[in-house]
């Protein structure tokens, strides 16, 4: 499908859509293989015996693989490209899953879960920057948006998949020793290898895409970036993008790790590591790691906490699409200021439901469910739609891969910590506490966004590049 306006040459929106979403694959596999733990923990904690710091251990292991691949894919792709480097997230992906699945002590659990994480740590690196590199001006925005929509899937997804398996190793009986330990006694190995099938469809769909056409031409590959930009934008419009690309490389300096030490690159980079750092300290990620257990501790069974795993994971979804739908509309600003506003009062809200729970009052697990959907809601239309698309739209050319990775190591580094110290922070603060504590760390993300944050909406990305170096 080609799109087509007066005086402007047509553009082949069907393929830019169906490059964007075989990218956005590796955001599913990121969001499947973060969220899939939530329904292990239980079972890998109580089979092996671990206390609060190994549980936090198990849980954040991943992150520590995640932190490894993000220090070291951009440079990579910015060497290889961003294509190989995609293949090696699929790659990295389906190894955890299938090691997962038989693995026998804790130690090699740990290990695959790693390699799992190194796989999500590329993955957010080069899929948004791809997204970026492919995408038309004015609807970047919801086309890298398109990552975190598939994030959002794969998190729901790993939540049906683990309701699913727990209810069918309930009834079901295997003759073979290996089926009966994978999906019956030990049913947490399926909930973790069943992410093999969309790592191997991932990894044969990236034969179909070409290298990103930016790459091509930074790389002095012009030809094969023509023939890509022709095929996205028309003829015309491909040549005169190329030539845009071409001269703003030719402004930069040499070095890319001392132009991002620049003043004006240095203030746009301390806001996307800030950004990313203090994002992770806003609660998401352990009500999607831990959001099983917080039911539980409302009085839920296990199983009952899955399925409302599951519908926070669906409202995470339409929520991510409303995000989509605004972000080119409103701005990026302005959704994190309505957003980030909505999660304070929604957390401290949480916090004096545990607080008064069971003390003063009696109240129902669906009331807890109401209050995390709405802070499940704010936090997708806001920081978790927008932080991907600015770290992909808001650095220079000859250096956004080193750029995002640089970003991302903050972003996994606060992701990590989160993991691992939440099952600490339970014990010693207790729910409320946790909750206030998430919600003091939103203040200085709207006071960064408000202060320092450029508008990015509708930009070129050589026009934000000219922008921040004047």
């Amino acid at each position: 499908m080609a799109t087509a306006t007066a005086g402007k040459p047509a553009e082949n929106m069907g393929y830019v859509i169906f490059l964007s979403v075989v990218a956005a694959l590796g955001g599913f596999l990121f969001g499947y293989d973060t969220a899939v733990i939530s329904g292990t923990i239980r079972g890998v904690s109580t089979q092996f015996g671990m206390d609060d710091l190994q549980t936090g251990w198990y849980v954040g292991c991943a992150l520590v693989g995640s932190i490894a691949g993000v220090t070291f894919a951009g440079k990579l792709s910015d060497r290889l490209g961003r294509k190989p480097v995609l293949f090696l997230a699929a790659v990295l992906f389906a190894v955890s899953s299938v090691g997962c699945m038989f693995s026998f002590s804790v130690n090699e659990l740990v290990i695959y879960r790693i390699i799992g994480g190194v796989g999500i740590g590329v993955a957010s690196i080069i899929s948004p920057l791809y997204i970026s590199e492919i995408s038309v001006a004015r609807y970047r925005g919801r086309l890298v948006t398109l990552y975190q929509l598939a994030i959002t899937v794969g998190i729901v997804c790993s939540y049906f998949v683990n309701s699913l398996v727990l209810k069918y190793s309930l009834t079901a009986t295997f003759s073979s020793y290996w089926a009966n330990t994978v999906f019956v006694t030990e049913s947490w190995r399926a909930m973790l290898g069943m992410e093999t099938i969309p790592a191997l469809l991932f990894f044969i769909i990236l034969f179909f895409i070409p290298e990103s056409p930016r790459w091509q031409v930074i790389n002095y590959r012009e030809e094969n970036a023509l023939k890509t930009m022709a095929r996205l934008f028309g003829g015309q419009t491909a040549y005169e993008q190329i030539t845009e690309i071409k001269r703003t490389i030719q402004t930069e300096v040499k070095s890319d790790w001392r132009l991002l030490l620049q003043p004006g690159f240095r203030k746009v980079l301390f806001v996307g590591v800030s950004l990313a750092m203090l994002g992770q300290f806003m609660g998401v990620n352990a009500v999607l790691y831990y959001g099983p257990v917080f039911f539980e501790e409302a009085g839920l069974a296990q199983g009952s906490s899955l399925d409302f795993q599951i519908i926070v994971g669906l409202v995470n979804v339409f929520s991510t699409v409303l995000g989509m739908w605004l972000i080119d509309r409103i701005g990026r600003k302005k959704l994190v200021y309505y957003g980030v506003s909505g999660m304070i009062v929604t957390l401290v809200m949480i916090g004096f439901y545990f607080l008064l729970n069971g003390s003063t009052a009696h109240f129902p697990p669906e009331l807890l469910l109401g209050l995390i959907m709405a802070y499940i809601f704010f936090c997708a239309i806001s920081i978790c739609t927008v932080i991907f698309v600015l770290l992909s739209e808001m650095y220079p050319a000859k250096v956004r891969g080193a750029a995002m990775s640089v970003a991302g190591f903050s972003l996994w580094i606060g992701t990590y910590l989160i993991g691992q110290l939440t099952p600490w922070l339970l014990t010693n603060l207790a729910p409320q506490g946790v909750f206030w504590l998430f919600g003091v760390m939103c203040i200085p993300y709207l006071i960064i966004t408000w202060k320092l944050l450029p508008e990015t909406t509708g930009r070129t990305l050589e026009e934000i590049e000219q922008m921040l170096q004047e």
